[in-house]
């Protein structure tokens, strides 16, 4: 079974439990705290994937490590520890909150741009793919990307909306080759 569909089956067992038990919102917060130590921390990582540590170990570290967490991720966690699925957590992450913005009728993007957006571009932005995405808000992440040479590309989720100069040049670049 692909990490894809796993992750999924995770994130949505954890979204029902939340909805459950009315701690979206919590849940929410805490795995936003989460996320970033098990993508950056390859240490942890290792450690937790190591078949020389036992399992009791492991769990240990888990409680220790993220102990003002709310119990039902620190239950996941040491679920995924039991389960040797330490490298999909942020996949179930992010597909958690995927769900959760779903919920909310919300959706997270990727602005890359030359510069960084003021508050106004991503005001402007944000009002324009609330309506095109059908969403009542979209909150924009924005990555500086000197190598776009101009414009914006916007990722939400797997679609990208692609307006800038290498993306044109590309294009423009490919055409001219099935052309010939």
């Amino acid at each position: 079974m692909s990490y894809e569909v796993v992750a999924k089956r995770y994130a949505d067992a954890l979204f029902r439990l939340g909805i459950e038990q009315q701690k979206i919102e919590q849940l929410t917060a805490d795995l936003r705290v989460v996320k970033p130590v098990f993508q950056n921390d390859k240490k942890l990582a290792n450690f937790l994937t190591h078949p020389k540590i036992d399992q009791a170990t492991k769990k240990q570290l888990v409680v220790e490590a993220f102990q003002g967490v709310d119990e039902t991720i620190l239950n996941t966690l040491q679920l995924l520890v039991d389960r040797h699925r330490i490298l999909i957590i942020p996949a179930i992450i992010d597909e958690f909150l995927a769900l959760v913005n779903d919920a909310k009728g919300m959706a997270d993007a990727t602005v890359y741009s030359t510069r960084n957006l003021s508050d106004d571009e991503k005001t402007q932005l944000e009002r324009s793919f609330a309506a095109r995405l059908g969403k009542s808000a979209v909150q924009f992440h924005n990555i500086v990307d000197p190598s776009i040479l101009g414009g914006i590309k916007i990722r939400v989720g797997n679609t990208i909306y692609d307006g800038t100069v290498k993306g044109k040049l590309n294009r423009i670049s490919r055409r001219i080759v099935s052309a010939n």
